[in-house]
């Protein structure tokens, strides 16, 4: 052909293995994302046959990365974020510590420089944020409290590494690498200008933020709106890529941070439009097809030669990214008095390192700080971490169900010596009889609790988040920390005395221990669960777990009634 058509080539290849692949690996009962990456393998310079374009491919997974943040931050509240800060912030910064540590310490035992060890540890440090959202997607659990959880720890970990990007190349000279300004003539890696671009860094990440958050949360929904108008369906999907795209790279030209992090706020900003849910569906099948682009072409990177040529090095780095980050993060979760539940998820969840990890070793190497070596090393433990984890996620279960058997095991994790898991003695004893009890504060329980207390009825929230608990008791609110599931939290919550279990938590999968144990308390007691789900649904209409509401029958009904009683009001209107 007188033309290029690599990148044609690219997509039609990536697509076509990772559909195969794909098919191949859920009929083995394997995770489809594990057939990606065997695709991307396959069509990669490390087998023989085709050979994809591997920088089209990984420009291709870029936008895979903007459209799959672009998701999550429609779905992820500024108020989400803050909720979480007091868990995600300490949380994620003390794990990078750790496990930067523990690399440092192996690239010591093999002789690397102090600069060589930061940037190999820094990089086992970082979780894969598209892997993390395609667990919790699968698992329904993505606008779940521990859902949201992981989803901020993860967005301060890219915070944090956008800092360490902008800042390895002003330190590179001081720890034994080449500062790449210096090469172009600028200024070397004093302690003045680490400062300097320190500031800078902050500032311009500042900025960015502030923007989008004051100007964007008014600018692009008002476009939206507009775009809508027009009644174009393809104008509509347009517009909601433009957004997600353009801004991912305008943050990352004119504000130095990353796309991953741009497009995640691009989404933050949208949701504050009533189109948000409709720019979600638009957009979903675009970002499923790319984030199958980025798992093709981190497949594309593997070596195979570096499992025989270096498979104890390799294990150690698996065992960090896996065992040694998901251990410090569990105690770091139960340290901050959250769940051992909550603890298990999140350590699950950053069991694994993806795209900024390529990133900083890109730099390192860059830089002349890592060997070859290293690089090589995050790319084969990326691969293998990301293919384990959702075996790591699926060891939770037994886990949970494990201490869920053990009470006393479980009491040492769950019940630290916590004011908030346990109901204040000043709550008056009139309130604790007959009251409701209220399992969830988000946006359905806020409503219900805001009706409860218009008309004056008692009522006590049970809600996973401390921090929420914390602001309930400082309005004279009863609440009590920790999750309903487990029993402890729905005898605090005073069940045995209650005349209704509300269970507005979007989080189904302790419904049914929720019920139990109030109906074992207190076998009168009438429950009113909120769930998503149809199956899920009819299994508990068959458990006769009380009044079922679900989100679109009860729209359904609500538009049905309103539509007949119109309808009865025109005809009796016609007859007069």
């Amino acid at each position: 052909m007188p033309h290029n058509i690599s990148l044609i080539t690219t997509i039609a290849a990536a697509l076509g293995a990772g559909l195969l692949f794909g098919y191949i690996a859920t009929r083995l009962k394997l995770p489809a994302l594990v057939g990606y990456l065997a695709a991307g393998i396959i069509i990669g310079p490390a087998t023989p046959g085709y050979v994809a374009d591997a920088a089209l491919a990984g420009q291709l997974a870029e936008i895979g990365v903007m459209l799959m943040m672009f998701g999550v931050g429609l779905h992820f509240s500024l108020e989400d974020l803050w909720d979480v800060r007091k868990v995600a912030l300490p949380g994620a910064i003390l794990q990078i510590a750790v496990a930067t540590a523990l690399g440092m310490a192996l690239a010591h035992f093999w002789g690397w420089s102090i600069g060589g060890g930061l940037v190999f540890g820094l990089a086992l440090s970082v979780a894969s944020t598209v892997v993390l959202l395609r667990a919790l997607e699968e698992r329904g659990i993505l606008d779940s409290f521990n859902g949201r959880i992981a989803v901020g720890w993860l967005v301060v970990e890219d915070l944090v590494t956008v800092l360490m990007l902008v800042l390895l190349p002003a330190l590179a000279s001081s720890l034994g690498g080449e500062a790449l300004d210096a090469a172009h003539g600028g200024h070397g890696g004093g302690e003045d200008n680490i400062w300097v671009t320190l500031a800078l860094t902050l500032g311009q990440v500042g900025a960015f933020i502030v923007l989008m958050l004051v100007g964007g949360r008014k600018l692009f929904p008002w476009i939206l709106w507009q775009v809508a108008r027009t009644g174009s369906r393809e104008l509509f999907t347009l517009c909601v890529i433009a957004a997600a795209v353009g801004i991912a790279y305008a943050s990352t030209h004119y504000f130095g941070v990353s796309f991953a992090l741009g497009s995640f706020f691009a989404g933050m900003v949208l949701r504050e439009s009533a189109l948000a849910h409709r720019a979600a569906e638009e957009s979903l099948p675009l970002r499923d097809a790319f984030a199958v682009l980025f798992f093709v072409s981190v497949g594309m990177l593997f070596e195979p030669s570096v499992l025989t040529e270096q498979p104890l090095k390799l294990l150690a780095v698996v065992a960090i990214i896996v065992i040694g980050k998901s251990v410090a993060a569990f105690l770091l979760v139960l340290l901050l008095r959250y769940p051992a539940k909550t603890a298990l998820m999140v350590s699950a969840s950053l069991a694994q390192i993806g795209e900024f990890s390529f990133i900083l070793a890109a730099l390192g190497l860059s830089l002349k700080l890592m060997p070859a070596e290293g690089q090589t090393l995050i790319l084969a433990g990326a691969i293998i971490s990301i293919a384990l984890n959702p075996v790591v996620f699926s060891i939770t279960k037994p886990l949970e169900r494990w201490l869920g058997k053990n009470l006393d095991l479980a009491a040492k994790f769950d019940r630290s010596p916590d004011p908030l898991a346990e109901l204040p003695m000043t709550t008056p004893h009139e309130h604790l009889r007959g009251q409701v009890v209220l399992v969830g504060y988000g946006r359905v329980g806020r409503k219900i609790a805001a009706t409860l207390k218009e008309k004056g009825i008692s009522y006590v929230v049970a809600e996973q988040n401390r921090e929420i608990v914390d602001q309930l008791r400082k309005e004279g609110i009863p609440a009590v920390a920790g999750n309903a599931g487990e029993p402890a939290v729905l005898i605090q919550a005073h069940i045995a005395h209650a005349a209704i279990l509300v269970i507005a938590t979007p989080d189904t999968f302790h419904v049914r221990a929720m019920i139990e144990t109030a109906r074992a308390l207190n076998p009168g007691i009438k429950s009113v669960v909120r769930t998503h789900n149809d199956a899920e649904a009819d299994l508990l209409r068959s458990e006769r777990a009380g009044e079922i509401f679900m989100g679109e029958q009860e729209l359904a009904k609500g538009m049905t009634a309103y539509v007949l009683s119109s309808l009865e009001k025109d005809k009796h209107g016609h007859a007069h």
